[in-house]
């Protein structure tokens, strides 16, 4: 039974992951960066001045919301979406591509990220645009609500909306419990066995007592936590790699052109397998990226969809950043510290370490740090990954609320916490496998409403950027429900 579930499995990965999922997130991100002007590119000060450079500036973005109201933070929602996109894949993953793509792998990395950024724009400018009050007074938003309200507006699409929206909530809800929970406290425990021998059944206590204190408390006390915990996690890690990457500064110009030359088949060990060399490159490059960020599988924008920003465009500048952080920082900064401690020939790009996934990036560490190195990444690794948990179980938990409505969620959150003491503890081969195909499954209907829907967003963006940097006078477009447009200041987001 398990053979046949594996080899099923395998089938449909393959598939979503392969040539065709590649395929249609490159085409995503290219479509939604010329739709809307290269926005990354053109208005990259204006995008950087209104996220982390109005974070010590504009108090709005940091203010909390009062008790009664169930909204979040700009800051709180970033945090809680870096929480969930900034884990073991910026670990253990980027050390995947590079042992399976090769050096190369990281070039494509940051060509999907670039792109990527304007998915998750576009993703979270149509989940403030679509989003709804729920009953308490909490925005509801993410990719079910604008591939019914937005796709189903369509002539002839009311039920695919409706059928896709559903879809992709089924397989949100699913893969929250493998990647978003599961994995990740399965890597958790083994990491603490074995850099500190602490048994995994201990570790799957303790998770599931501090989880359930967190999430059994909503939204607001979520990202509470992670305002706090991911800038924490996010200066240690990126600390520790810089003090890598000054070390070996000297090895910038043999990194970079290692990675060039592997992007494009052009290492001396290619020799006549040049093609599949590149193949490999592009395919792990892309596949990591897209699980690092997470751009395009329509994950992020549920928590970003709860924040208290008016304006879609604003939340969609944090997207990009977010991108940004989690690739061409964090990713980024994991690569150099593989790549420029001798444990890869960068002339031919075969490993020389024998470690894999996190113990590669150890042994890295270890190159400066000593017998510390191992442990500092386990550390890392709990902190990456006890807050992908978090994240993640407000995705999952957004939806089951669509699925089954606001006052059965506490089932949902009881079973997740509850799930976490056996991810400590199982061997989990399969459901890495299988929290790996519905993760990549929230991508496809998730990438059509994007796509179908990408003129609303170029509409949107030319309607902020006319207001707001040319300075016209025009109505702002704000919701698809004329009852949130109503008493809209534009100046209270200047």
């Amino acid at each position: 039974m398990i053979e046949t579930i594996t080899n099923i499995n395998s089938s449909v990965n393959g598939i979503v992951w392969g040539t065709f999922g590649i395929a249609l997130l490159f085409i995503a991100g290219l479509l939604m960066t010329i739709v809307n002007k290269g926005f990354q590119f053109t208005r990259f000060t204006h995008w950087i001045k209104k996220t982390i450079g109005a974070i010590f500036k504009d108090k709005k973005i940091t203010a909390h919301t009062s008790k009664e109201n169930k909204a979040i933070s700009q800051f709180q929602s970033l945090c809680t979406a870096l929480a969930a996109t900034i884990g073991t894949g910026n670990i253990v993953g980027v050390a995947t591509a590079i042992i399976l793509g090769g050096p190369g792998a990281i070039f494509w990395m940051w060509i999907m990220a670039i792109f990527g950024m304007m998915t998750n724009y576009s993703e979270n400018v149509l989940g403030i645009y679509f989003r709804r009050k729920g009953s308490k007074g909490e925005w509801h938003g993410g990719a079910m609500y604008y591939l019914k309200d937005g796709l189903g507006k369509y002539k002839g699409f009311k039920h695919a909306g409706t059928v896709l929206a559903v879809l992709f909530s089924l397989f949100c809800l699913i893969a929250s419990f493998g990647i978003g929970n599961m994995s990740q406290v399965n890597s958790i425990a083994g990491n603490m066995e074995s850099a500190f021998n602490v048994p995994t059944w201990i570790s799957g206590i303790i998770l599931l007592a501090i989880a359930s204190v967190v999430i059994l408390g909503g939204l607001k006390r979520v990202a509470a936590v992670t305002e706090k915990l991911v800038p924490f996690m996010a200066v240690i890690y990126i600390l520790g790699a810089l003090v890598i990457f000054f070390t070996h500064i000297s090895s910038i110009p043999v990194v970079f052109t290692s990675i060039i030359k592997g992007a494009f088949g052009l290492n001396s060990a290619a020799g006549g397998i040049t093609g599949y060399g590149i193949q490999l490159a592009i395919t792990w490059g892309f596949k990591r990226g897209a699980f690092s960020n997470e751009a395009g599988l329509g994950s992020s924008v549920m928590v970003h969809s709860s924040s208290n920003v008016k304006e879609p465009v604003r939340q969609g500048m944090w997207g990009i950043f977010e991108v940004f952080a989690d690739t061409i920082i964090v990713c980024s900064l994991t690569a150099f510290a593989i790549l420029s401690t001798g444990l890869v020939d960068l002339e031919t790009g075969k490993m020389i370490s024998t470690n894999a996934g996190s113990g590669l990036v150890g042994e890295a560490f270890a190159t400066v740090f000593g017998s510390f190195g191992p442990k500092f990444i386990a550390i890392a690794i709990l902190l990456f990954a006890f807050s992908t948990v978090l994240g993640w179980s407000h995705y999952g938990a957004t939806a089951w609320q669509y699925l089954f409505g606001e006052k059965t969620q506490v089932i949902y959150k009881i079973a997740f916490v509850v799930m976490i003491f056996f991810g400590s503890t199982m061997s989990l081969s399969l459901a890495w496998d299988l929290s790996d195909t519905f993760n990549g499954l929230m991508m496809i209907p998730n990438l059509i409403g994007v796509i179908s829907l990408s003129p609303l967003v170029a509409k949107i963006t030319k309607n902020y950027v006319d207001r707001k940097i040319h300075k016209k006078d025009l109505e702002p477009m704000i919701s698809n429900f004329p009852e949130y447009q109503e008493g809209y200041q534009s100046q209270d987001e200047d």
